[in-house]
C-alpha cells in the first residue's frame, strides 16, 4: 500500500463528548467517502454507531490496510478497551487518557506511513489534565510526538486561511513569543501551506501586532523592529510576504481575494474572523508535521454530548481539507 493510496485516520476524540457522534454521522452520511479508519476505543465507537444508525456495525482492525472499500462496517484500529464507558457530558479521566491512546496511535501510524494524514476530533483539555496529561491541546501533543516539529496553526474556511505566529499562551506571553523567528517561521509555514494547496505562489499578508500595524511607531514599535525586518528576510527568500497590515481590516482585504493566506501575531487575532464566519466551515490544519493533520473547529460540547444534536458538518470539512492537502515529502 503506497501513501497515496493509504485511508486517512480520524480519531474519535474524547469519548464523553461528541466526538464519537460526530464521527459516526459522518461515517453513515457519506458512504461514498469511506476510505478511512477510525483510531480509538471499539466500545465507545459502537455506542456512538448505535445511537446514529442501529443497522451500523464496528469491525476492528489489526492495520490500515484492512480496510475494505465498500465494506459496510466502521473500520475501528483500537487503541484502548475501556471496560466501562465513561459517562457522557462530564469530563473524565477515563475519557482523557483514552482520547490521548487515541491520537497517540494516530501518529505512529502516520509516521510509519500506514495512514496519509490524521482527522481528529475535539479533545478536553480538562479530561486531559485529570488523566496528568499536561498539554494545551492538539497541536503541542503532534508537534512533540512527531519528532519535536516546529508547528504552526492554520485555521481556514473556503475564504479565509490564517496561521498563527503565537497559539496557546496568555497575550502578554504573545507579545514576548512573537520574535524574529517566530515570525519567519510562521512565514515559511505559510509558504509551505500554500503550495500544499496547490497555490504555487500564495500571497501572504502580514497582520501587526499593535493597533492600526503600530502607526509607524505612534502606537509601538513591535512591527518595525520585529514584524517588517521579517518580511523583508522572507521576500529575500522568495516568499511573497507583504505588510505589516493593520488587524482590524487584513481579513476583510484577505476575504476580497487580494491575499491567500494571513499571518495572525496571536490567537484570537487570528482565529475569531474564521470562526465568525460559521465554526461549521473552519478547519484547523496543523503546519510543519510530516503528515497532514487537520480538525473541526469546535469543542468536544459536552452540553449537547448524547442528545442527538451534533452537527457533523465541521468534521465533514475537516476530511474534505485533509484529503486536498498535498501529503509532504520525508525529509531526505
Amino acid at each position: 500500500m503506497t501513501l497515496a493510496d493509504a485511508p486517512l485516520a480520524v480519531t474519535m476524540g474524547d469519548p464523553c463528548g461528541i466526538g464519537p457522534e460526530i464521527v459516526a454521522r459522518m461515517f453513515v452520511r457519506r458512504p461514498d467517502r469511506r476510505h478511512w479508519i477510525v483510531v480509538g476505543d471499539p466500545g465507545v465507537m459502537a455506542a456512538a454507531l448505535r445511537a446514529v444508525d442501529g443497522q451500523a456495525q464496528v469491525r476492528v482492525i489489526g492495520e490500515p490496510g484492512e480496510v475494505e472499500i465498500g465494506n459496510g462496517a466502521l473500520p475501528v484500529l483500537a487503541s484502548s478497551r475501556l471496560a466501562t464507558l465513561p459517562p457522557v457530558g462530564q469530563v473524565s479521566a477515563a475519557g482523557g487518557q483514552a482520547a490521548y491512546d487515541a491520537i497517540v496511535a494516530a501518529i505512529d501510524l502516520a509516521k510509519r506511513g500506514r495512514v496519509r494524514g490524521i482527522v481528529t476530533a475535539p479533545i478536553n483539555k480538562a479530561a486531559l489534565s485529570a488523566a496528568g496529561i499536561r498539554y494545551p491541546g492538539h497541536t503541542e501533543m503532534l508537534a512533540d510526538h512527531a519528532g519535536g516539529c516546529t508547528v504552526a496553526m492554520m485555521l481556514a474556511n473556503e475564504e479565509i486561511r490564517t496561521v498563527l505566529v503565537t497559539i496557546h499562551c496568555s497575550l502578554a506571553d504573545a507579545i514576548r513569543r512573537a520574535d524574529f523567528a517566530a515570525q519567519m517561521s510562521a512565514l515559511r509555514l505559510a509558504q509551505a501551506a500554500g503550495v500544499a494547496l496547490g497555490i504555487p505562489h500564495p500571497r501572504i499578508a502580514v497582520a501587526g501586532l499593535n493597533p492600526h500595524a503600530g502607526e509607524d511607531g505612534l502606537f509601538g514599535d513591535e512591527e518595525i523592529r520585529i514584524i517588517r525586518p521579517a518580511i523583508e528576510a522572507a521576500r529575500a527568500e522568495g516568499i511573497d510576504a507583504s505588510g505589516p497590515w493593520p488587524g482590524d481590516t487584513v481579513f476583510m482585504q484577505a476575504r476580497k481575494g487580494r491575499f491567500d493566506i494571513v499571518v495572525a501575531q496571536y490567537h484570537d487575532q487570528g482565529l475569531i474572523p474564521v470562526k465568525y464566519m460559521g465554526i461549521e466551515k473552519g478547519v484547523n490544519v496543523t503546519l510543519g508535521l510530516p503528515f497532514v493533520r487537520t480538525s473541526p473547529d469546535h469543542g468536544t460540547a459536552f452540553d449537547i454530548a448524547g442528545r442527538g444534536l451534533a452537527d457533523p458538518t465541521s468534521i465533514e470539512t475537516a476530511f474534505d481539507y485533509a484529503m486536498r492537502m498535498r501529503v509532504p515529502t520525508p525529509a531526505g
